[in-house]
């Protein structure tokens, strides 16, 4: 069964710099495109970034572009964020997730398989 698991979260000020973790266990980690995606309070989870099972293609939402990166140790079966110039506006529960699929990196929550259990995000302002 494959597994999930993120870390890295935490609480931190405006401006600051975080980078989650999400180990895979289970499966092969390089057949799959990963992804991150996060829920606030009161809203619906929205995609961050994604990553091609090769890393060679990732995507990212307009509102994290150019402050984080999506990276990829398929070495260690790891995915990673590096969060820069953190916002209030971030602050969520952080989701790694996996696909199946090949081909461009999916956007929706529905085009990921697997997930992990979130880790806690929070940027004071």
């Amino acid at each position: 069964q494959v597994q999930l698991v993120e870390s890295g979260g935490g609480l931190v000020q405006a401006g600051a710099s975080l980078r989650l973790s999400c180990e895979v266990s289970g499966s092969t980690f390089s057949l799959y495109t990963m992804g991150w995606f996060r829920q606030a309070p009161g809203k619906e989870r929205e995609f961050v970034a994604a990553l091609s099972r090769s890393g060679g293609r990732s995507v990212y939402a307009d509102s994290v572009k150019d402050r984080f990166t999506i990276s990829r140790e398929n070495a260690v079966n790891t995915v990673h964020l590096q969060m820069r110039s953190l916002k209030s506006e971030d602050t969520a529960i952080y989701y790694c997730a996996a696909d199946r699929s090949i081909g461009v990196p999916g956007l929706r929550p529905d085009q990921f398989d697997y997930w992990g259990q979130g880790t806690q995000v929070t940027v004071s302002s």
